[in-house]
């Protein structure tokens, strides 16, 4: 189905872009500064109007991108510039430009034909990255865009250690691009790269400010999740009812239920607010296969 939303180019991991109609509908009407303390890919944001937009993440090298992206909004020409230089030197995919893949290696690797074509350039690509003692975010993007699933991972050594995923650097990535250069122009917007309380604890909250949660899911199996625990989940619930003692309208994305697995923390706090059904699914890093799950949306405030 068709929307009038705008998908964020980094096509993270755990992105809410198919669930934007359903979300929007249960958000507050007028918003002044719309927060989020869990920004991940940004298409939330980036599809809510508000005066001022704060906006969170732990990694980063994911807010690195998003203030890449910003600055790049300013002179697009010479990014997307960049961008096809790299694709060409390292010999990696780009539909968007012209067809590169030899019809033998379609027909030997049919459904893995961009995988095969990528890996040798998209390792030399990732080995010069982590060589590098500054960050290339360009190059890093492309990283993401052609990785496995696409989400950002490091070692512990600080090298990022992502495989090639079989995708191309597509239309639908230079589509994104534009919208978000396009959209980003007209937002007053400031990326931090903080603990989510602390984040929340410098926000002088005013009337109408409303915060978007989407938190790692505790009984998930993404990547994303794994640094998330029950004393995780039991401080950001406590956060959230002392923001709703002050009046401060928020509104949560989660999961209850997943692979047989409840979440009861999550469902017996949730009672004393309203929760929605959100029709969703979920792909993780480890089990890429679709799973039908129950997600929510719970909300403090009527409108």
């Amino acid at each position: 189905m068709k929307t009038g939303n705008f998908r964020s180019p980094l096509f993270y991991m755990g992105d809410k872009f198919k669930l934007l109609d359903q979300l929007k509908k249960k958000f507050p009407k007028k918003i002044n500064n719309f927060i989020e303390p869990f920004t991940g890919g940004g298409s939330v944001f980036l599809n809510i109007n508000a005066n001022k937009y704060f906006l969170n993440d732990r990694d980063k090298y994911l807010i690195g991108l998003h203030n890449h992206l910003i600055i790049s909004s300013k002179t697009p020409n010479i990014f997307f510039k960049k961008v096809k230089n790299t694709l060409e030197k390292y010999g990696l995919s780009r539909s968007y430009e012209k067809d590169i893949i030899p019809k033998n290696l379609r027909k030997k690797f049919v459904k893995t034909y961009y995988a095969q074509f990528n890996k040798q350039g998209y390792t030399k690509l990732k080995n010069d990255f982590n060589s590098n003692t500054k960050i290339d975010y360009t190059s890093l993007y492309i990283l993401l865009i052609l990785g496995f699933n696409r989400i950002l991972r490091f070692n512990s050594n600080g090298k990022f250690n992502l495989p090639v995923g079989n995708v191309d650097f597509n239309k639908n990535t230079i589509t994104a691009l534009n919208n978000y250069f396009k959209v980003i122009k007209n937002k007053k917007v400031k990326f931090y790269n903080q603990d989510y309380k602390k984040f929340l604890s410098k926000i002088n909250f005013k009337k109408c400010d409303f915060i978007y949660c989407d938190p790692p899911y505790l009984i998930t199996a993404g990547e994303y999740n794994k640094y998330w625990n029950e004393n995780d989940e039991k401080e950001l619930l406590k956060k959230l009812d002392d923001l709703n003692k002050k009046k401060v309208k928020w509104a949560l994305s989660n999961v209850i239920e997943y692979k047989g697995k409840k979440n009861k923390i999550l469902i017996d706090w949730s009672k004393k607010y309203k929760s929605y059904k959100v029709k969703s699914n979920y792909i993780s890093f480890n089990d890429n296969t679709i799973k039908v799950f129950r997600e929510v949306l719970i909300k403090n405030y009527e409108k």
